[in-house]
């Protein structure tokens, strides 16, 4: 690589990393709040961490927006952002996924009117949440995130009553045709719980109290939804749409 496209790269990535901070800092600003502060102890189910780590510096917001990580489903350059920030045990997160999440896949991910972007967001009530988010970021190395998440969503009640998850989630990495040694080696090790810790306290900074809580942006626009509906999804980019400007609905 030539010295030019080194700094022409270096520029592109520095670019992203500050859009990615503008957009927290847009969202902090917009609810009204700030950081706040992190405490958190790590235990072992086995050998995979299935609690928050504690990660320094995260009450500095140039830190957290290094640090937590969505995951986004369709076109990144579309105009509405539609944030989850969501909990893999909590049957309300379930309801969302299964039921109104698909409808808006169709109405408006994959029309390109938004983008789709799950934040972790496991809640110490729920003991294995966090560990399926990790699990579900393992299987995103395999580029296999959002089959993971379906799998997780659709299996809820078998294995959030369980004392161990671990042989579950292997299953469901199977089910979708993971390479399951690099899967397994992923799951029972330390492996994304930086960047879920990070998701945690990015939603206590954004206000996030239960789950699943679904914002819509747009331009700096930030609209939390009164209800985690495909209506209220419908009238929030309704909404933030100039009358000129079509939705695709």
């Amino acid at each position: 690589m030539s010295n030019r496209q080194e700094r022409r790269k270096a520029r592109e990535e520095g670019a992203s990393d500050t859009n990615r901070f503008n957009q927290i800092l847009i969202l902090v600003a917009v609810l009204g709040i700030g950081a706040v502060g992190w405490s958190v102890s790590s235990s072992m189910l086995g050998t995979a961490v299935a609690e928050p780590i504690e990660v320094e510096g995260l009450d500095d917001m140039a830190t957290l927006a290094e640090v937590a990580q969505g995951t986004t489903r369709g076109d990144p350059d579309a105009p509405f952002t539609i944030i989850e920030f969501g909990d893999y045990q909590c049957p309300g997160c379930g309801g969302f996924a299964l039921t109104v999440k698909p409808g808006v896949d169709q109405a408006f991910i994959d029309t390109g009117i938004a983008k789709f972007v799950f934040y972790d967001f496991p809640l110490p009530m729920h003991p294995h949440a966090f560990l399926a988010a990790r699990a579900a970021r393992c299987a995103g190395d395999q580029d296999k995130y959002w089959e993971y998440h379906d799998q997780l969503f659709r299996n809820q009640v078998n294995w959030s009553g369980r004392v161990d998850p671990v042989s579950a989630f292997l299953g469901y990495g199977e089910a979708i045709s993971l390479e399951q040694d690099t899967f397994e080696r992923c799951l029972k090790s330390e492996q994304h719980a930086e960047v879920v810790s990070a998701n945690i306290v990015l939603g206590q900074a954004l206000g996030v109290t239960g789950t699943p809580t679904i914002l819509v942006e747009k331009d700096g626009d930030l609209r939390p939804l009164m209800t985690n509906s495909l209506a209220a999804i419908e009238e929030a980019i309704q909404l933030m749409t100039p009358a000129s400007e079509p939705t695709g609905n």
